[in-house]
């Protein structure tokens, strides 16, 4: 496990998006060494930088055309070097993100498997026996390649499925996982990431990690094998660089796949989903940081403290306020809202994550779609700076700006937050602060639920690690709560609201005002 991994916390950056030093419209590599200070002064000591390699862009990025080639809207590979070399003398980890499951059909291996002729690419994609026989089970096209069979698709119809094999081949044409097509795929695939790792990338957040084999059992067993495999060759060659699976299941991400940590992702069936955004159906806002809803913290907890205790001694979870493919927390909570739930996402166990923009509040925005975004494309708009054109995102004209920016005459900025002590911006900034200083806040201190009831408030944990211990209170109603807990309370750390403690012997009684938190040092 690499070790700075413990004390990281993640600033995901949508490169096209945050910062344009060209005045092209469209962020780029320049534009975010530009602003490696900003990062480090929120307390974020790592970055996650989605795909920034050669794409015709039909899905933002994630349809690779050239894994080892930057686009050239953000920069060259030197850009790219020395956007590792810049981070790294301020103490920032940078991730980039791998596409292992497909590649756009522009790139050049899926050009040389369409063609008719068997050569060395031949296998490198999943093709049926003929042109007028599908994929059964899965998306497919057909009749668009000199080739005389049909091609499976990994998502949308720009991805062709790279060929890991299938996990019980039926057919002629399927490959098993160890068939040589299937191990020249992932030998491809880990010469992608030792080109990038000598460069001076950290490691890699993966894309649809789970996706790789096909027709793959209910635990994952072949898919996890080959990530298996990665993990080895990090361990051997590259020991300090970290893998995080987009998979949202910790038990197969880290306990079987070896992946080092796993994202919480807004899936209607887990708990992460019942934290910010259970606001789908049509009885309201169900969302626990709802200050109006009828949130529940149980329905959070019975998901996760499973997960979390299989997995707590091999890998970690990773809590985010967004990402780019979720709605950001401001479509539906206030700053007050956000605040406390702030307060809890940077508090838990694991590696968190801050989406660019969240920490100043930026909105989603109804927009149409652009590159593959749909509803998605709202929370993918340009970073807010200051008060200057384009929020000082950019210098060209604002028709030409790769997303519209928020129109409202309130609109958030980083230049107001920062000037304002009271903003989301700093509330997160000294949460940060507070997790950097105590070891029990970071990744692997341990979690004791205090106090948590159905439908009941305040919700109260304890996080340890040896000697040093915090507590943390939440209530995000509109009411007025109290618990008892079985803990000793020090110094003060960080408060919201209204709250009071009174201790007698080893316990306390904690009593917070509405929309509050209150974060303790243990006695």
């Amino acid at each position: 496990m690499p070790g700075w991994l413990n004390d990281a916390v993640f600033y995901e950056i949508y490169p096209q998006s945050f910062a344009d030093s060209n005045g092209d419209g469209i962020g780029d590599l320049q534009g975010i060494i530009g602003k490696l200070d900003y990062v480090k002064e929120l307390g974020c000591n790592a970055l996650w930088i989605n795909p920034c390699y050669d794409s015709p862009f039909k899905d933002a990025g994630y349809d690779v055309r050239d894994y080892k080639k930057v686009a050239e809207r953000y920069g060259t590979n030197d850009d790219l070097k020395e956007l590792f070399s810049k981070a790294h003398e301020k103490g920032i980890h940078v991730l980039l993100d791998l596409v292992p499951g497909h590649t756009s059909e522009e790139h050049a291996w899926f050009k040389e498997s369409s063609k008719a002729e068997k050569n060395e690419f031949s296998g490198r994609y999943i093709w049926t026996g003929h042109w007028l026989e599908g994929v059964p089970g899965h998306p497919w096209i057909a009749g668009e390649c000199e080739r005389p069979a049909c091609y499976m698709l990994n998502f949308f119809k720009c991805q062709p499925a790279l060929n890991y094999g299938f996990l019980h081949p039926e057919k002629p044409w399927q490959s098993s996982t160890d068939s040589p097509e299937a191990r020249a795929t992932l030998e491809a695939m880990k010469d992608v990431m030792r080109f990038w790792l000598d460069a001076g990338c950290d490691g890699f957040r993966v894309d649809m990690a789970d996706s790789l084999v096909k027709d793959d059992d209910e635990k994952k067993s072949g898919t996890c094998a080959l990530w298996r495999e990665v993990r080895q060759m990090l361990d051997d060659d590259y020991p300090e660089a970290a893998i995080i699976s987009e998979w949202s299941n910790p038990e197969l991400a880290i306990n079987s796949a070896h992946f080092h940590m796993d994202f919480c992702l807004d899936h209607a069936s887990n708990g992460y989903h019942t934290l910010l955004r259970d606001y789908w159906d049509d009885d309201g806002d169900n969302s626990f940081f709802k200050a109006g809803g009828h949130g529940d913290v149980m329905r959070f907890l019975d998901d996760y403290l499973p997960r979390y205790e299989a997995t707590k001694d091999n890998g970690f979870i990773s809590l985010i306020s967004c990402n780019h493919d979720t709605r950001r927390p401001a479509y539906s909570l206030s700053e007050r809202e956000i605040k406390v739930a702030y307060a809890f996402i940077y508090t838990m166990p694991g590696v968190p994550f801050v989406y660019y923009g969240d920490e100043i509040a930026m909105r989603y925005l109804d927009l149409p779609t652009k590159e593959g975004g749909y509803d998605r494309t709202g929370s993918r708009t340009p970073m807010q700076w200051d008060g200057s054109a384009n929020f000082g995102f950019s210098l060209a004209p604002a028709d030409k700006l790769y997303l519209p920016q928020d129109p409202s005459n309130d609109a958030p900025t980083a230049e107001k937050a920062m000037a304002d002590p009271a903003s989301v911006y700093h509330v997160i900034k000294a949460l940060l602060t507070i997790r950097h200083e105590h070891k029990a806040l970071q990744a692997d201190g341990g979690l004791e639920v205090l106090y948590a009831e159905k439908e009941k408030l305040p919700f109260v944990y304890a996080r340890r690690s040896g000697d040093d211990g915090v507590l943390v209170a939440l209530n995000p109603s509109l009411n007025e709560v109290s618990a008892r807990v079985n803990a000793a309370v020090d110094d003060e750390l960080l408060s919201l609201g209204e709250t009071s403690v009174s201790c007698e012997g080893n316990e306390s009684t904690i009593t917070m005002g509405p929309q509050s938190f209150i974060i303790f040092k243990l006695a």
